[in-house]
């Protein structure tokens, strides 16, 4: 069964809203893609559009929550953190505001769209603000339980969302923890640690790896900062090989985080899934994530050599 994870987000914020009078939603003039239109419908004098702006919204958000509101903003991820990087920088991360920037249409499965709007550097830029929360949700269950998180959590945010449906990886009553692996499956011969779309191929590559014999353990890390590394050190420690697989570029992301991790606590082979150093072009996003190596099958073959080297060391 898959869900949109945008469509997870805006009703939950219609459902917050009726909770939390202080919730106040801007957007940059996409409310009918990241889904912020619903909250728009049901509360609109709590809801700005402040048109092709990004930057501008981002002031506003600041200054809303500078005067104690809770703040959701939210547009294209191609265009936050991107677009505004300096205004986040000095007007939400310096001050530390309860800021929550909550964007969809993350990665290269924007597809069609083409290069000038696949999302594949923010959640490096993200992960680089102090003090920002920085969560990429597996499926819809998650989104709605991150985003009630985050309501409750002082603070600024990034949430990253999807564009396409995607599959359900967790059940109706998963409760997500912040800052906390979620694991998917037990494993002892290699670990799949993955975010986002990536955390349903990774379950998938397992089933495969499982019949040839491979006992794969999946981690959804989607707190991506701040990082589990408990459960990264277990892994490396239990499983002794680890891959890393991700909707965004090598540098920066999941796989960097995870690595940094290994190397100082507790070194294994480690193998990283994600795109190399390069832009995507237009297609449709199943040719794109197979072009950029992002598959299941990717996954699998990963693994596969991580556990040889193991037996061959």
């Amino acid at each position: 069964m898959e869900q949109s994870t945008r469509e997870a987000y805006g009703k939950t914020l219609v459902e917050l809203g009726g909770q939390n009078k202080d919730i106040v939603v801007l957007d940059a003039d996409l409310s009918k893609s990241t889904m912020t239109s619903l909250f728009a419908k049901a509360y609109p004098e709590r809801f700005f559009d402040c048109g092709i702006a990004e930057q501008n919204m981002v002031g506003i958000a600041a200054g809303l929550a500078a005067a104690g509101k809770t703040v959701f903003a939210s547009t294209f991820a191609v265009f936050v953190p991107g677009r505004c990087f300096d205004q986040i920088r000095m007007s939400i991360a310096q001050p530390g505001l309860n800021v929550k920037l909550v964007t969809s249409h993350g990665g290269i499965t924007v597809g069609e769209d083409g290069t000038s709007h696949h999302a594949i550097e923010d959640l490096g830029l993200a992960c680089s603000f102090p003090g920002f929360t920085v969560v990429v949700p597996a499926d819809a269950i998650e989104v709605a339980q991150a985003v009630r998180v985050a309501t409750q959590t002082y603070g600024p945010f990034y949430i990253r969302l999807s564009r396409p449906k995607t599959p359900l990886v967790y059940d109706p009553d998963y409760q997500f923890k912040l800052g906390k692996a979620a694991t998917l499956r037990e494993g002892k011969d290699v670990t799949v640690i993955a975010i986002g779309i990536m955390v349903a191929l990774a379950l998938e590559a397992a089933q495969n790896l499982a019949q040839d014999g491979i006992d794969c353990r999946v981690l959804s890390m989607s707190t991506l900062k701040p990082l589990d590394k408990d459960a990264v050190i277990k892994a490396a420690r239990e499983t002794g090989a680890i891959v890393t697989a991700e909707e965004h570029l090598r540098l920066g992301g999941l796989g960097s985080s995870v690595a940094q991790v290994v190397v100082e606590q507790q070194p294994v082979p480690m193998s990283i899934i994600a795109i190399n150093d390069t832009y995507s072009k237009s297609g449709k996003p199943g040719e794109l994530l197979k072009k950029q190596g992002l598959t299941a099958a990717n996954i699998e073959s990963a693994a596969r050599s991580l556990v040889a080297k193991k037996k061959d060391s």
